[in-house]
C-alpha cells in the first residue's frame, strides 16, 4: 500500500470507530458482509490523500 497521508483527529476518530465496527461484524461470523464499512473507510483515506495533495501542490 502506498504511504499513509497525515490524518486530521477526526479522520483517526472515524477510522477508530469504523475499525471497531468491522472487528463486530468479524465477531458475527465470516458470512457477515463488511463491504459498506471498508468504502467508508476507503473513501476517508482517499479523502485524506486528496487533501494531502492539494497542501503539497500549493506549497
Amino acid at each position: 500500500m502506498a504511504q499513509d497521508p497525515p490524518l486530521t483527529a477526526a479522520e483517526k476518530a472515524q477510522l477508530a470507530w469504523l475499525g471497531a465496527r468491522m472487528c463486530k461484524r468479524e465477531l458475527a461470523g465470516p458470512d457477515v458482509d463488511q463491504a459498506d464499512l471498508r468504502r467508508k473507510f476507503d473513501r476517508i483515506l482517499d479523502g485524506a490523500r486528496k487533501r494531502a495533495e492539494q497542501g503539497a501542490k500549493s506549497q
